[in-house]
């Protein structure tokens, strides 16, 4: 798929963890510091990151819905476990205040500027609750113009739920948006079911393609984007 000849979108949607905002730079300073309070230095905070994310996205997929926080804990409750760790309310209030604060990449802020100033309007969607994700929101400069989360939809990616929530809130169908976005296994498995465009930013973090979907366009960095819509004429 291309996005040549395709219509000008009238919104920009947008994965908000690792796509505007350091997702995993973020959750590996958490789990550090989660790690060096119980004095476990033999673990590797990638391994447990990685046995948290598996047990994170089961659980976010599994009913009823629950909040982000609470899966967030339980999720490392049970990851923690495996290692042989006890998790305790200061690990869980460690790890999502990290994540609220989390940063954007350094491109970011300017690039959401220069898409607002082409007259775009943009749209965080994100796998997250209102109160969390706001302290990262608050980081990127006043151009967001809307904040959809799992929390509002009652369902999490890659439930086309989410998404067909969003776009009913922004009044729009799914041609008059392009979603950018990091994450293959939650976005593209959306967007390769609901027929949405998608530019997928590669940060080069090793994260694989699914095997049936090919994004419209991929790019590295966010500020490769405004260039890449100039040039459709958009």
């Amino acid at each position: 798929m291309s996005l040549d000849n395709t219509p000008r979108p009238s919104w920009l949607t947008f994965d908000c963890y690792g796509t505007l905002i350091q997702w995993d730079e973020g959750l590996q300073a958490a789990v550090a510091e989660i790690l060096a309070n119980k004095g476990s230095s033999r673990i590797d905070p990638l391994e447990l990151i990685a046995v948290y994310d598996r047990h994170e996205h089961a659980l976010e997929q599994t009913p009823p819905h629950r909040s982000f926080r609470e899966i967030a804990g339980e999720a490392l409750h049970i990851a923690l476990g495996e290692f042989g760790l006890r998790v305790d309310s200061n690990d869980i209030r460690t790890l999502t205040d990290h994540i609220s604060a989390m940063p954007p990449f350094s491109e970011v802020v300017e690039s959401l500027r220069a898409l607002k100033e082409r007259g775009y309007r943009l749209c965080i969607v994100s796998n997250t609750d209102d109160d969390v994700i706001a302290g990262n929101v608050a980081q990127l400069g006043g151009h967001i113009d809307c904040v959809i989360t799992a929390q509002q939809a009652g369902a999490y990616k890659p439930d086309r739920r989410l998404f067909d929530y969003a776009h009913e809130q922004l009044g729009v169908s799914r041609d008059d948006v392009v979603h950018i976005c990091a994450s293959p296994h939650l976005d593209h498995a959306a967007a390769r079911d609901i027929g949405f465009r998608c530019v997928w930013i590669d940060r080069g973090t090793g994260r694989k393609l699914l095997p049936d979907y090919t994004p419209d366009a991929t790019v590295a960095t966010l500020d490769r984007v405004p260039p890449l819509f100039a040039s459709l004429g958009w």
